[in-house]
């Protein structure tokens, strides 16, 4: 194996053999850290900026499996998460930098607002230094007790030395990393009122509240500067900030953590298929599903779309092993573009890869994780935790035909207990059984039956496939709206949706409304509830 650095070799190792063989089986820890410390481990020098460092095998090594197959694999042996196959890296750490040479350049510029002259007193800087860093790590301004509190660490760590007012600074800056108010996110209640009446949080409060729903981050010095003023809550004011927060790029939080968690992105590194069942399944084509989803989201977020479109939208974002996957010709690279859908079946998320994954099983695909899925994160309508002595899936007796999953599906539903909630989640799950696995479209099952799409939901409804349940769903878009209204308030303030909180969540969706469901005017709508805006007083403990 070989590692370079931008196409120079630091190292060339030998790996594996009957040797490392028997060492392996004798004692798999101590060799294989011996074969990591001893032979796979270098310290090279690197200048500073960005560097190209991989990591690959020299030799061709003979796969036997291809010579059983009428068609090379489409799969990239490289997958870090299999364990059959060629040698693979699965991963590499990059330690350092050691024995750094002295600079002359002043550390941390924005840290040192300033330095210690004939004209600022060290004391004078430093509480200048503690004065600003307080006010963005606690996201308001230091009372002065609380910058004489950090000035005594400053003068503790200050020491005797000249040169050691950085180490007196660094002493200061650990206790501020240390403080609960910048741990947690504490919000102080007014002395005026009484415990267990509701207020509106002031101006700070509501800067930390908008920068972690939209951020995940701390205010900007804007958003500090707005709130300072005291008129960040005026309607004008909020909105013009909303609007420039999702402009910022620290809003691509929202599709990291936000559409990580409610789409369930997550997950999808925990999950792979059966590589016997879907040999061409790789980590290439999970990262693909990933980031296809996170992009579709962030058009949402970016052009300001209307919500609907995570349903109905004909674009999505491939690149070209993603689009070889879907069979959507003329896409050629590896960075993802946006195109056009020609196939209905593939519009919105129900089309998504990631999301058909994530509902699925390794070895076949689950009509009752799917439909759950949909219930939830769509529907807004989560069915009860099944019973604890739920029995599984009856597996046909030896040598009796198979049976396809609707035919286990409708006796499982005949026991008692399990017909309600499969009623509901199942019809929404078959229909999206053209869709394997792994995403690719089928019409029939691994055992060779025939697709049966077509069900009735509880309302009488009659749908087949993926195009009939979402000409079903959006027949009351309302319902999606409002569930993703749910979703995103309950991300925004960190804390589950109560009945009291339900009269806001419908205000919201109907504002939006009037504005085209647009995605900025359901985050308009949630930082300017009460919900966002309020709290209540806590009671009295005695």
């Amino acid at each position: 194996m070989e590692i370079t650095v931008d196409g120079k070799r630091v190292l060339l190792a030998t790996i594996g053999g009957d040797d490392d063989l028997v060492r392996l089986q004798q004692n798999p820890t101590a060799a294989s850290d011996e074969i990591e410390a001893k032979r796979l481990h270098v310290r090279v020098h690197v200048r500073a900026g960005a560097r190209t460092i991989t990591a690959a095998f020299l030799e061709e090594t003979p796969w036997t499996l291809e010579t059983v197959r009428l068609q090379p694999f489409v799969r990239d042996f490289s997958n870090p998460f299999a364990a059959e196959g060629a040698p693979h890296v699965q991963s590499l750490s990059v330690q350092g930098p050691y024995n750094i040479a002295p600079t002359a350049q002043v550390p941390g510029a924005r840290l040192f607002v300033c330095r210690p002259s004939a004209s600022m007193p060290e004391v004078a800087c430093a509480r200048r230094i503690i004065a600003t860093l307080g006010r963005r790590a606690y996201r308001r301004p230091l009372a002065a007790s609380e910058v004489d509190e950090l000035l005594g660490f400053y003068k503790e760590g200050r020491g005797p030395s000249p040169a050691s007012f950085n180490a007196g600074i660094e002493f200061a800056v650990r206790r501020v990393l240390a403080s609960p108010s910048f741990v947690f996110r504490p919000e102080r209640e007014p002395e005026t009122i009484a415990p267990g009446t509701a207020y509106r949080v002031g101006d700070y409060e509501l800067a930390s509240r908008l920068s972690f729903f939209l951020w995940s981050s701390i205010p900007d010095e804007e958003l500090l500067g707005v709130a300072a003023t005291g008129t960040l809550s005026k309607p004008d004011v909020l909105r013009a900030q909303v609007a420039r927060m999702l402009r910022d790029r620290k809003s691509s939080a929202l599709v990291d953590n936000f559409a990580g968690q409610w789409l369930q992105l997550r997950n999808l590194r925990g999950i792979t298929p059966n590589p016997e069942t879907y040999p061409d399944f790789d980590d290439n084509l999970r990262q693909a599903f990933r980031i296809e989803a996170e992009m579709f989201f962030a058009s949402v977020i970016r052009d300001d779309r209307d919500v609907l479109d995570l349903m109905t939208a004909n674009d999505t974002f491939v690149n070209e092993r993603l689009a070889k996957h879907y069979g959507m010709p003329n896409v050629f690279g590896s960075y993802f573009r946006r195109v056009t859908l020609a196939d209905d079946t593939r519009r919105g998320l129900l089309g998504k890869g990631a999301v058909l994954l994530v509902t699925s099983h390794a070895t076949t695909t689950s009509p009752v994780l799917r439909g759950k899925w949909i219930l939830e994160n769509l529907l807004g309508s989560p069915p009860p935790s099944p019973p604890p002595d739920v029995p599984a899936l009856k597996e046909p007796a030896p040598g009796a035909a198979p049976r396809t999953m609707r035919e286990q599906m409708e006796q499982h539903r005949t026991l008692p207990g399990c017909a309600g909630c499969h009623k509901t989640m199942d019809p929404l799950g078959f229909a999206l059984e053209n869709f394997d696995v792994d995403a690719t479209w089928r019409v029939k099952n691994v055992g060779g039956f025939a697709l049966d799409t077509a069900d009735v939901l509880p309302d009488g409804t009659r749908i087949d496939g993926a195009v009939g349940l979402r000409q079903a769903l959006l027949t009351r878009p309302e319902v999606f709206v409002q569930t993703l209204t749910e979703k995103l308030l309950v991300y925004g303030i960190g804390r589950g949706v109560t009945a009291e909180d339900m009269p806001a969540v419908r205000a919201i969706v109907r504002s939006a409304r009037a504005q085209n469901y647009r995605f900025s005017a359901l985050v308009n709508g949630i930082v300017s509830s009460v919900p966002f805006q309020m709290r209540m007083k806590s009671p009295n403990e005695d």
